[in-house]
């Protein structure tokens, strides 16, 4: 990991360095004293993992990055899964969704696998996250709820809040509407016939035998000690739980938590530790502007962003001020791809302020990879438009016209961006192409632009092209140039926006974009 000045890394103001700081201050700068401190992050497995997930692992190892860069404070990251948490209702994305109905309010570790695959549903979803997080490279510690609770893990937790119930419901029952308050507490017993996790009273609790007593859905009633996985804590509760039996130093979440972080921090400090550092970030939406869910099933997952564009596009994505709200959906893929090269391009150029703010920085470590993307995806994706080519090969017979001695082996980089963006166009871009005829003026100046084209020497570059094309526009009496513009890329593209034409015809050649004008003229013509 690269070493950086600890005053630019004080001065600088990326968010992973700000986040790390806090742990610095936390520390009072010194190493603690079990040796490193704890960062988590935390997945519920009610559904299968979306990018929201991967956001968060992403989002936090660049704070455990920045906190190596600017301290000797060694640091570990634990990936939590509530997969003890009872199986609320049945995600709408997944099979067999009967099976799943039948197992409704048992720990997800006890529903069975709807897939198949594994043991139960918690174990796909938890394995599910892992693959995609080790595939990925990440350095983490993957704890289960379930293990926690059985193996005695969590055992001096629960203890402890068995015997500060009282104070802890003086804290919850406030926050709760008077219904609820007559059911709640902080453990949620798990039938002993049934397997259920049930929320009901308690009837009774021995702090000295480490017990409670409750009365099942039959009336019958039942004692379980609170350790060995016989209950589970409310969720609220659970997280304080589990702050304080793992030490957990920091841990990001959404703004949709926040009154949740102040109440278990409360609940928390009632056990006698102190609470995490954090960051709120904002949440994702899908292409609706809704929440994304995992039960729904909206948004992308993490293998549908994978599919057209590569992890590093990804984690781009996701340094993008984490304070604000974005959306997360298949037409974003593009930009992020491009602004994640740009950056790459232009690092080595930049001061280190820059370099220290810049996600290319955050992403690598510190030592970002040099690369030469020479032509935008958003381009490429042009390319294949106008070509209609889904055979990569023939596309990169357009890139080595247009850029000669490139290839595959000494562009391995652009090679993977021309199989994701054959991709892209297969399933996004292609369905979605509306041709039209251009319209009177439209026409003619493409029938300008045809004879302008003509007369160029073979050698015109980007900009002399760009030159021309404006300049068959300024022929017709436009009231916005863009308007030309527009129908260039409805006329040629099939869509309402487009790329530089200039740069665009470099690539596709003169001679064929003359084939395409030529084609949308006749359009005209009828």
């Amino acid at each position: 990991m690269t070493r950086v000045s600890t005053e630019a890394a004080l001065e600088s103001s990326a968010w992973p360095f700000a986040e790390a700081r806090k742990i610095v201050t936390r520390f009072d700068g010194k190493v603690p004293e079990r040796g490193f401190s704890l960062l988590e992050t935390g997945y519920g497995p009610s559904g299968l993992p979306h990018i929201g997930t991967f956001a968060e692992v992403a989002r936090t190892t660049m704070v455990l990055r920045a906190l190596g860069m600017i301290s000797d404070i060694p640091a570990r990251l634990v990936c939590f899964s509530d997969d003890m948490d009872g199986l609320r209702r049945v995600p709408t994305n997944v099979p067999n969704q009967e099976l799943l109905a039948e197992h409704l309010g048992k720990p997800l570790t006890c529903v069975p696998d709807p897939f198949g695959t594994h043991s139960s549903f918690g174990e796909h979803n938890n394995a599910r996250l892992r693959s995609f997080l080790d595939d990925y490279g990440f350095d983490y510690e993957f704890r289960s709820a379930t293990e926690g609770y059985k193996s005695g893990d969590f055992d001096d937790a629960l203890l402890a809040i068995l015997r500060h119930f009282d104070a802890i419901q003086n804290v919850v029952l406030p926050t709760l509407g008077e219904e609820r308050r007559q059911t709640y507490a902080p453990f949620l017993p798990i039938c002993q016939k049934t397997g259920v996790v049930l929320q009901v009273p308690l009837i009774d609790r021995d702090t000295e035998a480490g017990t409670v007593t409750f009365d099942d859905a039959d009336g019958d009633r039942q004692t379980v000690p609170v350790t060995g996985g016989h209950v589970k804590c409310q969720w609220k509760v659970d997280w304080a739980m589990r702050w304080h039996a793992l030490g957990v130093d920091y841990e990001m979440c959404g703004k949709d938590l926040i009154e949740s972080v102040k109440l278990s921090s409360r609940i928390q400090r009632i056990l006698g530790t102190q609470p995490p550092e954090g960051l709120i970030f904002e949440l994702f939406l899908d292409d609706k502007g809704e929440r994304i869910s995992k039960s729904r099933g909206n948004g992308l997952a993490i293998e549908d962003w994978l599919a057209y564009a590569s992890p590093e596009s990804l984690s781009w994505y996701m340094y993008q001020s984490p304070k604000r709200a974005k959306r997360l959906y298949f037409d974003v893929i593009p930009r992020a791809v491009d602004d994640y090269y740009s950056a790459l391009n232009r690092y080595s150029d930049e001061d280190q302020d820059k370099q220290l703010q810049s996600a290319v920085f955050h992403i690598h470590g510190g030592d970002p990879p040099v690369v030469n993307m020479p032509i935008a995806f958003s381009m490429l994706l042009n390319l294949v438009s106008a070509a209609h080519a889904t055979d990569k090969q023939r596309l990169w017979g357009f890139v080595a016209r247009y850029l000669p001695g490139t290839s595959a082996e000494s562009h391995p980089e652009l090679d993977h961006i021309l199989d994701y963006a054959v991709r892209y166009y297969k399933d996004f871009v292609g369905p979605n192409q509306d041709y039209r005829a251009p319209d009177e003026r439209e026409a003619a100046a493409m029938s300008e632009l045809v004879a302008r084209l003509k007369a160029l020497p073979a050698d015109a570059d980007a900009e002399a092209l760009q030159h021309e094309v404006y300049e068959a526009g300024k022929t017709q009496d436009f009231d916005n140039l863009r308007d030309w513009f527009r129908g260039l890329y409805e006329c040629l593209l099939g869509h309402s926006q487009g790329p530089r034409m200039g740069g665009f015809i470099a690539l596709y050649g003169v001679e064929a974009t003359i084939v395409l004008l030529e084609e949308a003229l006749a359009r005209a013509n009828g």
